[in-house]
């Protein structure tokens, strides 16, 4: 979809996530006929600066039922992934992976913190695209093909 003079139109989300939680990001619509693609995704401690943190957050295309630091990009409905490490106020270290993917459904992103459970903020930009009926018929696949499979 785009805006005035071809800009392309960009949707943003942001929250603050407890360790060991999920966020749902609303996206379907009744046709389908609109994607997304991550363009950026970020996070920050809530206390930066304080406490020591070693962050996993992960955006899927399913819902998750168990939330862990493992990132595995053979699974199929991982669609990104980033660390954040924080110690003592001096070391800081952060890797962002994203796939380029168009998903035309909901989307869960999940926290986790292996160091002392700190919350985390998010900052999440979809780049939004409209779909011709087959992209929109085979996004809508995949999506179905990953809940029938029984993938968390």
């Amino acid at each position: 979809m785009e805006c005035y003079e071809g800009a392309t139109m960009i949707k943003t989300f942001r929250g603050t996530m407890a360790d060991q939680t999920q966020d749902t990001i609303v996206l379907h619509t009744n046709d389908g006929s609109v994607g997304y693609r991550i363009v950026k995704l970020q996070m920050i401690p809530k206390e930066a600066g304080g406490a020591d943190v070693e962050g996993t957050l992960k955006v899927y295309k399913v819902s998750q039922t168990t939330i862990d630091r493992t990132i595995d990009f053979s699974d199929d409905t991982l669609l990104g992934g980033g660390f954040s490490s924080y110690r003592d106020d001096s070391f800081f270290n952060e890797v962002y992976i994203f796939d380029n993917e168009i998903f035309n459904q909901d989307i869960y992103i999940t926290y986790f913190d292996s160091s002392t459970g700190q919350p985390m903020n998010y900052y999440l930009e979809l780049e939004q695209v409209k779909l011709d009926l087959s992209e929109n018929t085979v996004a809508t696949l995949k999506n179905i093909r990953n809940l029938e499979a029984g993938i968390p």
